[in-house]
């Protein structure tokens, strides 16, 4: 039997099939064929790495180690992996579209399912805490009106679920609820309710819902104040999780809407076209093990409610207490429960909003990076599948792999002072270097190499010049702003590690300007640190300054950096050219016309 027959057995597959191989949960693919995948996967990246430790030790130990050069390759240990893992993804996930086999690793409903009918009732929960609440609401008005417009609206309902503390806030919202409760009940039924308290954040504000209203629903759609599904994307996801009753989890890719702000545009492209093929690879050996994002996905309520409650970890916050990055603990606690967890690697009309400055940007990383450090106490967490417990072991390592880049950099700058006359192989230092730097760019060089391939890819961003020019931009972009976010992680790290913890409230998803002052007062540390790095090279080995100019660029110009991505002059700038543009903004979707979106000034004909 051939990889793709076992992979097309599912749960109506005849009784001799489904005997002959042992398959997941809902019997959409072999377990063994899921083995054997990620056995290789595993394979290419510990060889990749076994490759460039040997290159580095290679390079410093001709007349053996020092401690300073064990530091130098215990860093590249921790940092090099991740870049590693995306490297293979990425190429995986191009093989899988454009290679021989041109499969996808788990695919949505066939045609001739799209009209199967909705038998269950569905929540669609938006959690909300002091956002701005007209956006919000103009969301879920949105996917009423969508929803409504097909014949299954009368089964979903729409609940708000607020946890604002600010009390003027929280009046617009009662306010909005009340203006606009006809229309968000539809052919359904709607409903707002507003916690007093904010225990468990934002888990705890849908564990709230499921305890009360829980029974009432097959599945449900949680969704964030940024959220956006059509009724097509929420449709087929829903339509996947009724025909296949031992998934537990199933979501799309949910891509970023138009966005105003030069930071979030230009970001937002580079995710558009990098992330497609990264995540067709990596959903390839994740199987039926996937992650969770935390929003845009359908769930199926009993089964979440039975088995994904979350443990209060022992000790005080920030490591301690309730679980911030909740979304990946419930995905291997329904696996572990024996439910698959699905990721669909396929972008349909699934939105969310992101981050309009830099500043913005590193808030959410803070918060993510804290919550994911309280991930150490859950790998030992029994039943979890050994894929489920990589993804949380994968999930510390990311963030630790930012302060180990830069610890790597001081070393350097360090082992520079010490000894300034070391004698090494030139050509195959430039040769790992050149290697790293190319595995960390592959799943954005990949994403375009997918979008030129692709038939008509280029001409939905604008063209081949539009798209070629987007593509410059945002690699200077992510070049300058990757050290920016390291040294902000290791800061923010070593505060973690003496209980300081970081705070959240609602975020800004509205263009705004930076002053000078509020860029310097956040990110004097990365100027500090790249002068630093800066003078000592020049000081004692001038020739190295160089090759890690990349990194000391993004520390040095870290303040106009932020500055002038947040401008929204050049924001503005920048859509009437038709630069770092995404698809919806050539050939806008009903659902994002729908909320009024500004449309380009660029002919939309070009």
């Amino acid at each position: 039997m051939t990889d793709h027959a076992k992979d097309s057995a599912g749960s109506g597959s005849p009784l001799f099939l489904r005997d002959a191989v042992s398959l997941t949960p809902a019997g959409l693919q072999s377990t063994r064929v899921l083995t054997r995948r990620r056995l290789f996967a595993l394979s290419l990246c510990a060889l990749t790495l076994v490759f460039v430790l040997a290159g580095v030790a290679t390079v410093f130990g001709g007349d053996g180690l020092d401690p300073l050069e064990w530091g130098i390759l215990a860093c590249v240990a921790l940092s090099a992996p991740w870049t590693i893992l995306g490297f293979w993804n990425s190429l995986l996930g191009l093989f899988l579209v454009h290679g021989l086999s041109r499969s996808v690793p788990f695919a949505l409903p066939e045609d001739d399912a799209d009209a199967a009918p909705i038998r269950g009732r569905i929540a669609l929960a938006m959690a909300i805490r002091n956002e701005e609440p007209q956006r919000a609401f103009d969301r879920l008005l949105a996917m009423r009106r969508s929803l409504d417009s097909t014949a299954w609206g009368h089964r979903f309902d729409l609940h708000i679920l607020s946890d604002t503390t600010l009390d003027h806030v929280a009046v617009q919202e009662e306010h909005l609820f009340a203006r606009y409760r006809d229309s968000l009940d539809g052919a359904g039924r709607a409903s707002y309710r507003r916690r007093l308290s904010n225990e468990g954040y934002k888990a705890g504000n849908i564990w709230r819902f499921l305890e009360d209203r829980g029974a009432e629903y097959d599945l449900f759609v949680p969704l964030d104040a940024d959220s956006l599904m059509s009724a097509a994307a929420i449709l087929r996801l829903v339509r996947v999780a009724e025909a296949n009753p031992r998934i537990g989890i199933v979501q799309s890719l949910a891509v970023g809407a138009p966005a105003q702000s030069p930071f979030g545009r230009i970001f937002q492209f580079g995710m558009r076209h990098g992330m497609r093929a990264f995540t067709l690879g990596s959903a390839w050996w994740q199987g039926d093990c996937g992650p969770f994002w935390g929003h845009n996905a359908v769930i199926r309520t009993a089964a979440f409610k039975a088995h994904c409650a979350l443990p209060k970890l022992n000790g005080r916050p920030p490591l301690g207490g309730d679980i911030l990055s909740h979304d990946q603990v419930e995905a291997v606690l329904m696996r572990r429960a024996g439910y698959e967890v699905r990721v669909v690697p396929v972008a349909g009309e699934s939105y969310e909003e992101n981050p309009v400055t830099v500043l913005d940007f590193m808030t959410r990383e803070q918060r993510w990076c804290n919550g994911n450090m309280q991930y150490w106490r859950l790998l030992g967490l029994p039943g979890l599948q050994p894929t489920s417990r990589f993804q949380l072991f994968q999930a510390i390592m990311m963030y630790l792999s930012a302060p180990a880049w830069m610890i790597l950099t001081a070393l350097g700058a360090v082992k520079a002072v010490v000894d300034p006359m070391m004698i090494f192989d030139g050509t195959l230092a430039i040769g790992l270097f050149a290697l790293m730097v190319g595995m960390s760019l592959t799943p954005k060089i990949v994403g375009a190499i997918h979008v030129m391939l692709e038939r008509g890819g280029v001409g939905r961003y604008g063209g081949t010049a539009r798209f070629l020019a987007g593509l410059a931009l945002e690699t200077v972009f992510s070049v300058l702003m990757s050290p920016v976010i390291a040294v902000h992680l290791t800061v923010f790290l070593i505060g973690l590690a003496f209980g300081r913890r970081g705070g959240w409230s609602g975020q800004i998803r509205d263009a705004y300007g930076l002053e000078w002052r509020t860029a310097f007062r956040a990110l004097w540390p990365q100027m500090v640190f790249g002068a630093t790095i800066l003078g000592t090279l020049a000081m004692f080995t001038p020739a190295a300054v160089i090759w890690v100019m990349p990194v000391l660029l993004g520390l040095l110009l870290a303040v106009p950096f932020a500055v002038v991505t947040a401008s929204p002059a050049l924001g503005h700038w920048l859509a009437q050219r038709g630069l770092c543009a995404i698809p919806e903004e050539f050939e806008v979707p009903s659902i994002l016309g729908d909320l009024h979106h500004p449309v380009p000034e660029h002919d939309l004909a070009a």
